[in-house]
């Protein structure tokens, strides 16, 4: 089976005094997501699964009215910070020097077994499908990071909805990472892929 790990559209920058931020996306974030679901809709795709974050739900919209698919939730795709007040945009706590743009999870080990538990379940589910997974970069880090089998860490830095593939047998648990990090479709559709 196949698995297109897919990071959401850019979100807006959100700071909350209470409660989790979960930002919408921002209107460079929406088309964005439009040229995804342009890019996809000729592709195969048996089941889509998003995280429960608001980005990652408004990224999978147009994808699944595109695909004609009804988005499931699946909550060990939710990023590790999920419940914090805020969400700045990694570009720009980057361009700003500000070091929390290189922050880990506080228990990556922790975070990176759910991750890779949640798609497994999925895996099992999805035996010769094509599956398309909208969640987010800390997820899609992990999740490769177990398939190259080098712990886990954060690998590189995702495109906003960037489709990562990975083949995964239904015996004796290979998975293959076929591509990383694919962007034509926002060259293609001249959309940026960040803005700061």
């Amino acid at each position: 089976m196949e698995l297109l790990l897919i990071r959401h559209a850019r979100p807006v920058r959100t700071e909350v005094a209470d409660g989790p931020a979960d930002p919408p996306l921002s209107p460079l974030g929406r088309r964005q997501a439009d040229a995804l679901a342009s890019w996809l809709v000729d592709e195969k795709v048996d089941a889509l699964y998003t995280s429960p974050l608001r980005r990652a739900t408004e990224t999978a919209a147009p994808l699944a009215d595109a695909l004609g698919l009804e988005p499931r939730v699946h909550a060990p795709l939710s990023e590790y910070d999920a419940d914090a007040s805020a969400y700045i945009p990694i570009e720009e706590l980057r361009a700003a020097g500000d070091p929390r743009w290189m922050e880990l999870p506080a228990d990556i080990a922790g975070f990176q077994n759910r991750v890779v538990a949640g798609i497994e379940e999925l895996v099992a589910a999805h035996a010769g499908e094509r599956i398309a997974l909208v969640c987010h970069g800390g997820v899609i880090n992990m999740y490769v990071a177990s398939v190259l089998d080098v712990g886990p860490r954060m690998l590189f830095l995702p495109h906003y909805t960037s489709v990562s593939r990975v083949f995964a047998s239904s015996t004796g648990g290979l998975r293959t990472l076929d591509s990383l990090n694919e962007a034509a479709h926002l060259r293609v559709a001249d959309v940026p892929m960040i803005e700061i």
